[in-house]
């Protein structure tokens, strides 16, 4: 493996944690600036078929999506439908006739790249303000095994981060040496075996993670979650690699080196957010 996808990998990780850990308006800005990235290759994406989608205007309002659902996630939900209709205004008074086609994509930028990421904020907001010692609502703990003096969204978030890095490193490893069945055309190099693999990897560490921060419902909810993670980060991954194929590129970007572009990184993550977020904030407050 290239030296240059090592460090740039260990680079990311830490930058990751970093604002995961701190939380608050450290991570609401950090992760604002890979939205903003992640959007920028997906209109390139767009771009390579023709489309001309507002990209400026979706760019804009995605970022205020990030802001309102870390100041008030439950008006986040009320926020989507008025940017897609702002969306659609701007493009209606274009000199260039706006297609189906760059309103389906505009839109599909806000919502793949900008509704569905801003749950991982919301996620990670839980129980933030109470637990806050830091400014701009950061948190640092003096004692990181004391779990009962972590915020919900914290321990939530890394348990979701490590469940989805499972079931990447998983189905890579497994596939590699073991994998005999194509998964699907849009990947080739994707086999059934690295699959179930992957999402089995995922449930286990999600096993071990509900048991270690005492859910309600042990096992079987870091079983649903541990399935629910595995299967939506695949989703994801052959999600992101159909846009390519149809755009006709191998990675999405360069902007890191070795790895490719950020939605090369960053695609299992996009339709786990808003699952793992009603997990805990839905299901299992039910559970006695």
């Amino acid at each position: 493996m290239p030296w240059t996808r090592i460090l740039s990998g260990v680079v990311a990780i830490a930058v990751a944690l970093g604002m995961t850990l701190l939380g608050g308006w450290y991570f609401t800005v950090g992760f604002g600036i890979i939205v903003y990235l992640g959007q920028l290759e997906y209109f390139q994406l767009a771009r390579a078929k023709g489309i001309a989608p507002a990209a400026k205007t979706t760019l804009a309002v995605s970022q205020a999506l990030l802001i309102i659902s870390n100041v008030s996630p439950t008006l986040a939900d009320a926020v989507f439908p008025v940017a897609g209709t702002f969306i659609c205004f701007y493009l209606l008074f274009q000199p260039k006739f706006a297609t189906i086609a760059d309103i389906s994509a505009s839109i599909m930028g806000l919502f793949y790249g900008g509704y569905l990421p801003s749950y991982w904020v919301r996620l990670r907001s839980l129980g933030q303000i109470e637990a806050s010692n830091l400014p701009l609502d950061g948190f640092w703990a003096q004692n990181w095994t004391n779990l009962s003096i972590l915020p919900q969204g914290l321990t939530t978030t890394l348990l979701a981060f490590f469940c989805i890095w499972a079931a990447d490193i998983g189905a890579y490893t497994f596939g590699k040496f073991f994998g005999r069945t194509r998964l699907s055309d849009i990947s080739p190099k994707k086999t059934v075996e690295g699959a179930v693999f992957g999402v089995a990897a995922s449930v286990a560490v999600a096993v071990t993670g509900s048991w270690y921060l005492s859910w309600s419902g042990w096992p079987i909810t870091g079983v649903a979650l541990g399935l629910l993670i595995g299967i939506a980060s695949l989703l994801g991954d052959l999600t992101e690699s159909m846009m390519k194929r149809d755009a006709g590129v191998k990675d999405s970007g360069q902007l890191i080196p070795g790895h490719g572009g950020i939605l090369d990184r960053a695609d299992s993550y996009v339709f786990t957010a808003p699952l793992v977020y009603y997990f805990v904030t839905l299901l299992l407050p039910l559970l006695p």
